[in-house]
């Protein structure tokens, strides 16, 4: 199966593992939960996907490569014990808790969540006096005297022996123990993957023209030569950073991530050309509805030159996408902790500015407006400190599901620039606060209203981008196979397809409705030939 299917796998196992019956016992008991084995090449993906199966189900996740482990430090290290036998004492061998299991409780302390995942890389290559051991942890789950807790669910990896000259076959007896998965790579998959992480585009474009190269492993007598979806994906993440900064992209680096002289020299020249149509093309211009006013010789292009323009204009998308999908997790959590800063005002009690103001009206003309003033003030910074301590609330919060490691990257970027926004309308609310609950809410609605209103215009501006997109693709290629691989890509994508199931777009809905009416009457046409027997 692909890396997607072994994802979706992996969670209904994980939910079975868990589901309790009306006792609180576990339905499948906790010594028929076989383990899971994903059996795959290296640099597909396998422990990607445990990172996202934690963090979807909300569980833990405690990783380890097993290769990196000796025999003491997984079963843990031997000391003499007391033990009284028949009224007779005997001196015994015990073990202290084994590293891997101290973890799993670490890990829940921090957490406090109960249930997860152990997931131990690298399985099939262990070492012949580990063997032993994880021969008895796969069957009772235990490493040594220690037991993984109640609520764990064990999965483990390792490479085919074509990819791996430390791996050990498993016997019968060990594979009758596991839930095994064989994952294969798969570029179409992959693909879905990169589009919402967001890899470069030149990648995306470069592989939907060489697909052969995504992953690719040969050796010959001297050297190994490969390319992985880990190492695309590594690539694109240098690549960007390197953009940002005006450092030149070359082969040189590209060779560090793609181990393949032949295929790093070919993605390395694609990339130039890529950087070229993007001056050539002015895409900028054409998303903004300023079209080219020469199409034959776009039209004329050689197809690899098609898909590279397609792939750009996908590309250029796509970030704004991924832009509206981010700025409305955002706005979402703002409009939850302002709702709860509201509360907060209501019930906050302004006694303190309210005994100045009242002590103002028996003082003399310029000593009451000082005390007013100073009442104002002192009420405006009540309302400063109510939001600060909901974003301080939000940093520990934070900081604890970092040190938990409960949240991906993205996640952990929306919740400070939720901490960032609101401390932003803190300095406002300090200079401009007046201590009336009434008031200082309509700020902090004000405040909102405008970031809403700026990103309605990015939502706008998005949507007219996509509608230029399609205009200029109909009068270049009309209705042909460019217009379909463009919608194609649209509908493959996480971003694309969650702002058009949201925001809507009319040239979208046209464009894919006269693509599917079109393969319709095709397929009415070629029933028709095959009845007449032509």
């Amino acid at each position: 199966m692909n890396i997607k299917e072994a994802k979706q796998e992996i969670i209904n196992t994980v939910k079975a593992y868990e589901a309790k019956d009306e006792t609180g016992a576990f339905e499948i008991p906790i010594e028929k939960q076989r383990p899971m084995l994903l059996i795959g090449p290296p640099g597909i993906g396998k422990t990607a996907i445990m990172e996202q199966v934690a963090e979807e189900l909300g569980i833990n996740l405690v990783a380890y490569t097993i290769t990196h482990h000796t025999r003491q430090s997984a079963i843990g290290l031997p000391f003499i014990a007391k033990r009284s036998y028949d009224s007779r004492e005997y001196s015994v061998t015990e073990y202290t808790m084994s590293e891997i299991v101290a973890s799993v409780y670490d890990q829940i302390e921090k957490s406090g969540v109960k249930e997860g995942i152990l997931f131990l890389d690298e399985i099939n290559c262990v070492s012949e006096t580990l063997a032993p051991t994880m021969l008895q942890f796969l069957q009772y789950k235990t490493f040594g005297t220690h037991r993984i807790p109640d609520g764990f669910v064990i999965v483990t990896a390792g490479n085919p022996p074509q990819y791996n000259k430390s791996v050990r076959d498993f016997d019968i007896v060990t594979l009758d123990r596991v839930k095994k998965i064989e994952i294969e790579e798969d570029f179409p998959v992959w693909k879905e993957y990169a589009y919402r992480t967001g890899v470069h585009g030149s990648i995306l474009a470069y592989l939907e023209i060489r697909k052969e190269n995504f992953y690719s492993i040969r050796t010959d007598v001297e050297e190994k030569y490969f390319v992985t979806a880990r190492g695309w994906e590594d690539l694109s993440e240098i690549i960007k950073v390197y953009e940002k900064l005006g450092i030149p992209v070359t082969e040189n680096l590209v060779v560090q991530y793609l181990q393949d002289a032949e295929i790093a020299q070919d993605f390395a020249t694609y990339y130039e050309l890529y950087n070229k149509y993007k001056n050539v093309y002015q895409l900028p211009s054409v998303l903004e509805g300023d079209y080219p006013k020469e199409t034959e010789t776009i039209r004329n292009a050689p197809f690899d030159e098609k898909l590279s323009l397609i792939g750009l204009l996908i590309d250029a998308l796509n970030g704004e996408f991924r832009e509206y999908a981010q700025d409305l997790e955002v706005q979402q959590e703002l409009l939850h902790e302002l709702s709860g800063f509201r509360d907060d005002l209501k019930g906050a009690k302004t006694a303190g500015a309210q005994e100045l103001a009242g002590r103002g009206n028996t003082s003399a003309g310029g000593t009451e407006r000082n005390t007013q003033a100073t009442a104002a003030g002192e009420a405006g910074s009540f309302a400063t400190r109510l939001l600060r301590a909901r974003r301080t609330a939000l940093e520990e919060a934070l900081r604890r599901n970092i040190d938990a490691r409960m949240l991906s990257r993205g996640k952990i970027r929306t919740k400070r620039l939720v901490i960032a926004a609101l401390n932003d309308l803190e300095k406002q609310l300090s200079l401009e606060g007046t201590g009336d609950v009434r008031t200082d809410f309509g700020l902090a609605q004000s405040w909102f209203g405008e970031r809403e209103t700026s990103r309605q215009a990015r939502v706008t501006a998005a949507g007219e981008h996509l509608s230029h997109s399609f205009e200029f693709l109909a009068r270049t290629f009309g209705e042909g196979q460019e217009m379909v691989i463009f919608l194609s890509e649209l509908a493959g994508g996480y971003y694309s397809l969650k702002f058009v199931q949201e925001c809507g777009n009319e040239d979208y809905y046209k464009y894919n409705k006269l693509l599917l009416l079109k393969d319709r009457q095709d397929d009415l046409r070629q029933e028709i030939l095959s009845l007449q027997g032509i």
